[in-house]
């Protein structure tokens, strides 16, 4: 099974989840399985394991990696924001631990035909789930020039995202844009020349915010950490890798209201909200070691946020 992918801060992610070694985990994005074995390898026979994934390329990679464990498998094809029916769908009130791996894995980075590369030449495509609608090509060929400058700039954070945007529809003019090599030579060259020389790869942040649109990955993330912590036991953890700055805003974010007790103004004498606080933020956002990013430098911007549930 060719899925290939280097899980981030692993031992990390798997000390901080793991509370009990035949509890119920749950991980909201399986990808390649990495997270997954590390984690049902510390788990008994008693224990239970969740996967889920909108890939079907990564529930195959995951099924058959997972063949190994001793604890009971269980792997769904599923959106993490349907969380709340995958569970009840198993009979599972709460567990006793959640991860999430908000990164696209290397094997869908790597693999032309998924389109998500602006390195290798492929459709336009970007869909983590294959059978959903929305592909980059609608996006590119089809959303207005306010559009996907709007888009460029709040989830690719780019600068020069008017210039992009304007570039990619005076090309579509002339014929539709099928290939991510074909968006990526767009986008350079309305890059000016001094600015691509610095930093990233000019194409980078035009590539995350048309993939985020594609997969609505910001949308669902706030919703998807409550749900999260809602189903999580007395002193379950919640772990959340991020890798880029608009992610880990709402994953912090979230985990800050969480953690709040009481809500009321604070020229009230007394409480009357009786907001308690439902989880407690655990030390600060682990980072890659410098060995990590050494031998893989795509894991430089990943975070991990811990919080356990009170």
């Amino acid at each position: 099974m060719d899925f290939g992918h280097v899980s981030v801060l692993l031992k990390e992610t798997i000390a901080a989840l793991v509370t009990t070694t035949d509890g119920v985990y749950v991980d909201c994005t399986l990808g390649g399985a990495g997270h997954a074995i590390a984690l049902t390898s510390q788990l008994s026979s008693k224990a239970w394991f969740i996967g889920l994934d909108q890939d079907p390329a990564a529930l195959a990679a995951g099924r058959e990696r997972l063949q190994e464990a001793v604890c009971r498998i269980d792997v769904v094809h599923s959106n993490f924001q349907y969380l709340s029916k995958v569970l009840d769908d198993l009979g599972i009130a709460t567990v006793d631990g959640i991860m999430f791996d908000l990164g696209v894995s290397s094997h869908q980075l790597d693999v032309a035909e998924r389109g998500f590369s602006y390195m290798h030449d492929g459709p336009l495509d970007m869909r983590m789930n294959p059978g959903q609608k929305l592909t980059a090509y609608e996006v590119v060929n089809n959303y207005s020039e306010q559009q996907l400058v709007e888009l460029i700039f709040e989830y690719g954070e780019e600068r020069w995202a008017r210039r992009i945007a304007n570039s990619i529809v005076q090309a579509r003019v002339v014929c539709p844009i099928k290939t991510t090599l074909e968006l990526s030579e767009l986008i350079k060259k309305a890059i000016p020349a001094a600015a691509r020389r610095e930093g990233p790869h000019p194409a980078k942040r035009t590539f995350q915010a048309i993939r985020i649109e594609v997969n609505d990955e910001l949308g669902i993330l706030r919703d998807a950490f409550r749900t999260a912590v809602e189903r999580l036991k007395p002193g379950g953890r919640l772990c959340i890798i991020t890798f880029h700055s608009l992610e880990d805003r709402i994953a912090k974010k979230t985990l800050s209201e969480l953690a709040k007790g009481c809500i009321c103004p604070r020229d009230f004498p007394i409480c009357v909200c009786k907001n308690v606080p439902k989880v407690k933020v655990l030390g600060k956002p682990a980072s890659p070691t410098p060995a990590e990013l050494e031998a893989n430098p795509r894991s430089r911007s990943a975070k991990l946020r811990v919080a356990e549930k009170r």
